[in-house]
């Protein structure tokens, strides 16, 4: 009788069977299928948003095809009148303060914030004027080919603006023209200032409801003749404790003069192509 030979302590034992959870029924998926399963369900959620941001984009664009302001999808026609006749208003409203103030502020020569504010004024008045041509037509109250046609006309008129101002500023500073207030011009800017930021909400508000980029354009004027009419009085004050910081008027005459003419290159960038977009649609007349 034999006795069983021992295991053999050098054999290699067999290796343990791993299964691999990708391999099902004896064929091997790929590694990524279930994150791409993971994502489908998301994938389909984004998509119905993205649908309903195309139909958004879709109604808008084919409003400005037709010629057309977004307000006219928004406003009944009773509504848009009368916010076409509150522009025309506050327009007139306009045109006689800052003719107040440019008689004002052309009696006072003293420094450049002076000068620019002789300019905002006279600046608003065309600007205002433009918009009572922009809304002097009852049927075109929703008009985007005259809107901005209106725009551009005041982009070109910022342009003009600010050349004067930034050049008056510079040569103010090369001849180191000191600050002055008087009592007169202390009121002047008081007056200017106020007024100026009162009319600048109103036409912000009557823009945004009319989606009028002209009024938003005109409210954006007067708001800087109320912040040089409070300029005038911060450099004269700083000036009056800091005698050094004589250019302070000139420096934020410059600023100023880069601000609008800013705001008017973009205004041309942005309108120019669309009055070529919209020169086929002038059906109120």
């Amino acid at each position: 009788m034999t006795e069983p030979t021992p295991p053999d302590s050098t054999a290699v034992p067999d290796p343990a069977v791993v299964v691999d959870p990708t391999v099902v029924n004896g064929q091997c998926e790929p590694a990524d299928s279930l994150q791409q399963q993971l994502q489908q369900q998301p994938n389909t959620e984004n998509h119905g948003e993205g649908f309903t941001m195309d139909q958004e984009m879709k109604i808008t664009e084919s409003i400005e095809d037709r010629g057309l302001l977004e307000s006219s999808m928004r406003l009944k026609p009773h509504e848009a009148q009368s916010y076409r006749k509150k522009a025309l208003w506050v327009s007139w409203a306009s045109i006689m303060v800052t003719i107040v103030l440019a008689i004002a502020a052309f009696s006072e020569r003293t420094n450049v914030c002076v000068y620019a504010l002789q300019f905002d004024a006279t600046l608003d008045v065309l600007s205002s004027i433009i918009v009572l041509w922009r809304y002097s037509n009852a049927a075109a109250v929703h008009s985007a080919h005259r809107e901005y046609i209106a725009c551009v006309i005041l982009g070109v008129v910022f342009i003009l603006s600010s050349l004067c101002i930034i050049g008056k500023a510079i040569h103010d500073l090369a001849t180191k023209l000191l600050p002055e207030v008087d009592d007169f011009l202390f009121s002047v800017s008081i007056v200017s200032g106020l007024a100026c930021i009162i009319l600048a909400v109103i036409k912000f508000m009557l823009g945004k409801v009319l989606t009028s980029r002209a009024l938003i354009t005109d409210g954006f004027n007067s708001l800087v003749g109320g912040v040089m009419g409070f300029s005038i009085l911060i450099s004269a004050e700083v000036f009056k404790h800091e005698p050094k910081v004589w250019y302070l008027d000139g420096t934020i005459g410059v600023l100023i003069g880069l601000i609008i003419l800013a705001y008017g290159v973009k205004l041309l960038l942005d309108m120019v192509p669309r009055v070529r977009q919209t020169r086929n649609y002038e059906r109120f007349e």
